[in-house]
């Protein structure tokens, strides 16, 4: 019910963390993966290390560089992924940016242009891109990698979490427009998990545990952990699944 034999996705933001894990377990699955992200190099180099990986396997990983923000840069990604599989079964926007910290009174306007350019408007022009081919063949999943900042507020994340939250709201309109089409779209809302891009929340030990205390597991996540889900729900085990958010956070929403 795993198996993405045959099919191929496009996972934005693939080159490191979450990303990279949900492309490298996709491909381990079976699926032709296209690893994007803005630099050409590091997306060669993480398609050749995926083929290593799965070299006796199905899957396969090829390298089509993108900048989320630009829309021309999202055509040809689409484009490109065509013209070398010649369709698009799933699409992972999980490419995000957080160039401000601090309180929503004082973020700048150029800041906040920003994140609902990458977080927001790019995965809703993505979405149009790739959808026309999945009505084609009457399925599809598509997947939004959300935050369980879309579900809290922040003293200091305001505008990364408002955009977040968004994307909770752009996969129910998904699913309610394109479901009688057997287009599922659905979101992971991860916690805090060990990559780069949350570094600052747990390089510091004190920060950690801070940060930690209120999850039931007592432990920050690992990319690993994000990318099981994403392979769930673009695998015919989640044939049924629309609509919804899985949250990733060792319990610390609920506690």
């Amino acid at each position: 019910m795993f198996d993405l034999t045959g099919k191929t996705a496009i996972v934005t933001g693939s080159t490191k963390g979450i990303g990279k894990a949900i492309a490298e377990q996709f491909a381990i699955a079976g699926a032709q993966v296209v690893v994007s992200s803005r630099k050409n190099d590091a997306c060669e180099e993480v398609a050749q290390s995926i083929n290593e990986m799965v070299m006796d396997k199905p899957g396969e990983a090829t390298a089509i560089p993108c900048h989320i923000s630009h829309k021309e840069q999202l055509s040809n990604l689409v484009e490109e992924t065509h013209k070398r599989f010649g369709k698009i079964d799933v699409l992972v926007c999980n490419a995000a940016v957080n160039p401000f910290f601090g309180s929503s009174a004082e973020i700048p306007d150029s800041a906040f242009e920003k994140i609902m350019d990458a977080n927001i408007k790019s995965n809703h022009w993505l979405c149009q891109m790739v959808i026309p081919d999945m009505l084609a063949k009457k399925a599809g999943s598509i997947i939004l990698v959300s935050s369980i900042g879309g579900f809290k507020g922040s003293p200091v994340l305001g505008a990364y979490s408002i955009s977040k939250a968004a994307d909770l709201a752009i996969v129910r309109n998904l699913a309610v427009e394109y479901g009688p089409h057997n287009i599922r779209a659905n979101a992971i809302a991860p916690g805090l998990i060990k990559t780069d891009f949350a570094k600052a929340l747990w390089s510091n030990p004190e920060i950690l545990e801070k940060a930690t205390r209120g999850y039931p597991l007592r432990r920050i996540g690992e990319a690993i952990e994000v990318a099981g889900a994403a392979v769930f729900l673009a695998s015919e085990a989640a044939s049924f699944i629309t609509g919804q958010t899985i949250v990733i956070d060792g319990g610390g929403l609920i506690a």
